[in-house]
């Protein structure tokens, strides 16, 4: 092991990222901020394993589209660059699988890899703003539809609860195994468990499968 320092024990394992853009000057800018960060390895296709990011002007049909294709047929995980997003879309958005949402206008060369190295371990990263706006929405539809019948439960654990939870607050892996006393592997296998017994894509979508259910 080559020991330039980072606390020596750990090898840094580089992300396979391809960039989708609408014009080439969005995808030229993506690119030259991704190839000067030693941990991104870029790609020229998505595929399973790799991160995509995609840069979208609007998400229309057609991007949501492309979304679903990259994350359910391709086998990649996805982050999301976009001027804004509609109240309407943003379920839409969570559904396709899509963990993480970076603001254009926030999309710097920190900001983009920050956004990729979480989407890579499978973690949430939405701004705070929009994460607000979907517990208020996903909370808004709960209350539309309480007391209907035919309203399948997820049968979540209190656990699992107590960790989405957290979860929708912002809190790391760490920060979560701190707050419940757990060890960080505790937490993730609850997070493993909950999303391949309900066939959730990752983090975000867990919160919003347990927002929508009035579990938080």
């Amino acid at each position: 092991m080559s020991g330039t320092g980072d606390g020596g024990s750990t090898v840094r394992r580089r992300v396979p990222v391809a960039v989708a853009a609408p014009d080439p000057i969005s995808l030229e800018g993506a690119v030259s901020q991704l190839r000067r960060h030693p941990e991104i390895e870029l790609r020229e296709q998505p595929g399973p394993g790799t991160v995509a990011l995609l840069i979208e002007n609007t998400l229309d049909e057609a991007a949501l589209t492309r979304l679903r294709r990259i994350v359910r047929s391709e086998g990649a995980r996805a982050v999301v660059v976009v001027d804004t997003i509609r109240e309407t879309e943003l379920l839409d958005v969570v559904g396709c699988g899509i963990g993480a949402i970076v603001w254009r206008h926030e999309a710097s060369a920190h900001r983009l890899v920050q956004a990729v190295l979480a989407a890579s371990r499978g973690d949430g990263d939405l701004p705070a703003d929009l994460l607000g706006r979907l517990i208020s929405q996903v909370g808004t539809m709960h209350r539309g539809a309480a007391g209907r019948p035919g309203v399948p439960s997820l049968g979540l654990l209190p656990r699992e609860v107590d960790v989405l939870r957290l979860i929708a607050e912002g809190l790391d892996t760490a920060e979560i195994a701190s707050k419940l006393s757990y060890s960080e592997r505790t937490v993730k296998n609850v997070i493993h468990a909950l999303t391949t017994r309900l066939h959730l894509r990752n983090r975000a979508h867990a919160v919003a499968y347990a927002l929508r259910e009035g579990y938080i």
